[in-house]
């Protein structure tokens, strides 16, 4: 189970639609199962792929880390957007994803946050199993 405040569920579906039609991405930062802050990135990708594809960049990632760390916390997760589609992961998104995250997909139709689910990729990297999302 991951949980999150509705307040950091408002904070991502706000990045994911000012994103659109765009996919919008970011970092999850909290403890074991729970977010306690979010960093929103930019979409490091080239123009013509960004509607279907993130990229965060090693700064993004070195920026996020140093972000946890001054609060006392860890990476755990990303999220992302799919604009007009649903909120599953592909399979780029599983040759991408690393065992130990949690990946928030936030589903965004016509500009507009939909729904959000989160996945975990079982240690082999072989496919995604959904977990729960509680928020508070």
């Amino acid at each position: 189970m991951l949980a999150l405040s509705s307040e950091v569920i408002k904070q991502i579906n706000a990045h994911v639609e000012a994103a659109y039609p765009e996919e919008g991405a970011g970092f999850l930062i909290g403890v074991e199962g729970e977010v306690k802050e979010i960093l929103s990135l930019p979409n490091a990708r080239e123009d013509e792929a960004r509607h279907n594809r993130f990229l965060i960049t090693p700064e993004d990632y070195l920026k996020a880390e140093l972000k946890a760390d001054s609060l006392g916390l860890s990476l755990i997760g990303v999220f992302h957007s799919h604009p007009d589609c649903p909120n599953v992961p592909s399979e780029y998104d599983r040759e991408w994803a690393q065992p130990f995250f949690s990946y928030i997909i936030t589903r965004v139709d016509e500009g507009k946050a939909v729904n959000s689910r989160s996945w975990r990729l079982v240690e082999d990297r072989s496919k995604y199993e959904e977990e729960e999302i509680k928020i508070s």
